[in-house]
C-alpha cells in the first residue's frame, strides 16, 4: 500500500477540512504525513484549525476510510493527483478554492495547450445542440489541439461530449460523485467512449451520495481547468451561470451565445452579455479574436529568443512558455516561484524585446 498516497487521501476525506485549511496545515507542518504525525495540541495551534478540526484529523476513522478508498483506486486503475504533485493541472492549481485532490480515469491531458469548457441548460433546444456541434466541428476543421470540458449532464453538456467524440477531440467529464458510478446512468455508454480519448474527473471519493450541492461544487473544476468557459444556452437561473460566475472570479474568459428575446433558455446568456458577464460570440471566429488564437494549430518554431539577450530569469520564462504554450501570469508565478509583481515587470520587458505577446485575461505566449 502506498502510504504517501494514503495520507493525501486521508487529508482530503477528513470531515470539515476544506482545501484552504488543508493547504494551511501542510504549509505549517511541512508535509502531508507530518499533519497526521502531529499531536492534537500542536494541530490546534495552526491558524483556522482549532480543537474540533484537530480532533477530526486525528480520528482513526479518517485513515480507515482512506485505506478503503486506496483499495478502490488500485482495483479500478484510477489516477490520483494531489495539489503538490507536478501532474496536478496547472490551471486548476492557481484557483484559491481548488480541490486538494482529484481522481481521474481515462486517457487525458489536463494540461492541454488549449482547454475550453462548454456548459448550458439541461433542456437544450435544437438550436443549442446545433450551435454546440458546429463550434466543435470548427475546432476539428482548424486542427486545434484542444480539450473540451463539461459536466456529463443532460442537455448541452452531453451534446458537447458527443460532438467532441464524433470529431475525435479529447473530452473530459467532471462529475459530482465518485468514480464508482455514472450519473445520469443514461450517459454511461458515452462516458465509456470518453475514456479512450479523454475521460472522467472528480474530487469526490467512491460511495459519495448523489446530492444537488455536489454538482454546484464540481462547477469550480469545470471553470478552473479551462482557459475559457462558453455558455451556449441557459435559463435565467442555473448551473451554467454559476460556472460562468466562478470562471470570471478566476480571471478566465467567459463567452455566451445570444438567443432570441423571450426564449426561456436564452435568457441566461442574454443576461450575461447584457451585464458584461460574458463576451458575445456567434462562432469560432469570435472566439479566436478574443482569445488571440491563430487559425492553425501548427505552431511556428520559436526563434525570437535567439536574437535577443536575456537574463537567467527571463530565460526561465521563455523556456516555460515554450513548453506549455499559453500561460496566465499567476501560473508563471507559481511554476517559477517568483512573486507576481516581479513576473509582471519581466513580462513587460520581454514584450518590449519582442519575445512574447500579451493575450486577453493576463495570459502570455511566445511570438
Amino acid at each position: 500500500m502506498d502510504n504517501h498516497l494514503l495520507f493525501k487521501i486521508a487529508l482530503s476525506v477528513a470531515p470539515g477540512i476544506g482545501g484552504v485549511l488543508a493547504r494551511n496545515m501542510v504549509s505549517y507542518v511541512g508535509s502531508v504525513e507530518g499533519v497526521f504525525a502531529e499531536s492534537i495540541k500542536s494541530l490546534q495551534k495552526i491558524p483556522g484549525i482549532g480543537e474540533i478540526n484537530a480532533k477530526r484529523i486525528k480520528d482513526k476513522d479518517v485513515l480507515v476510510k482512506a485505506e478503503k478508498e486506496l483499495r478502490f483506486i488500485e482495483k479500478n486503475e484510477i489516477d490520483v493527483q494531489f495539489y503538490t504533485d507536478k501532474s496536478f493541472p496547472r490551471r486548476l492549481k492557481t484557483c484559491v478554492d481548488a480541490p486538494i485532490i482529484i481522481y481521474t480515469k481515462g486517457n487525458l491531458n489536463l494540461n492541454e495547450h488549449r482547454i475550453v469548457s462548454i456548459v448550458g441548460t439541461r433542456n437544450a433546444t435544437n438550436y443549442g445542440k446545433q450551435v454546440c456541434d458546429e463550434l466543435i466541428q470548427k475546432f476539428a476543421e482548424r486542427n486545434y489541439k484542444v480539450l473540451i470540458v463539461s459536466g456529463l449532464a443532460y442537455g448541452i453538456d452531453i451534446q458537447a461530449h458527443k460532438s467532441a467524440l464524433k470529431c475525435n477531440i479529447q473530452t473530459v467529464g467532471i462529475v459530482g460523485h465518485g468514480l464508482d458510478k455514472i450519473y445520469p446512468s443514461l450517459h454511461a455508454e458515452t462516458a465509456k467512449k470518453m475514456l479512450e480519448n479523454g475521460g472522467l474527473v472528480t474530487d469526490f471519493p467512491s460511495e459519495t451520495k448523489i446530492d444537488p450541492s455536489n454538482f454546484i461544487r464540481r462547477n469550480r473544476i469545470i471553470a478552473g481547468l479551462a482557459d475559457a468557459t462558453i455558455v451556449i444556452e441557459s435559463a435565467a437561473k442555473g448551473g451554467a451561470l454559476i460556472t460562468a460566475e466562478i470562471a470570471s472570479s478566476y480571471n478566465r474568459d467567459v463567452f455566451a451565445y445570444p438567443g432570441r428575446a423571450g426564449d426561456v433558455y436564452s435568457k441566461g446568456c442574454n443576461q450575461l452579455i447584457r451585464n458584461s458577464g460574458a463576451n458575445l460570440i456567434e462562432g469560432i471566429d469570435d472566439l479566436e479574436f478574443f482569445m488571440g488564437w491563430e487559425k492553425s494549430a501548427k505552431r511556428q518554431a520559436v526563434q525570437s529568443s535567439l536574437f535577443v539577450e536575456l537574463n537567467a530569469e527571463e530565460e526561465k520564462i521563455v523556456a516555460l512558455l515554450r513548453e506549455n504554450g499559453e500561460l496566465f501570469i499567476d501560473q508563471i508565478s507559481t511554476e517559477l516561484t517568483i512573486p507576481v509583481s516581479r513576473i509582471s515587470a519581466m513580462l513587460l520587458t520581454l514584450e518590449f524585446k519582442n519575445v512574447l505577446v500579451a493575450l486577453p485575461g493576463k495570459m502570455y505566449k511566445l511570438k
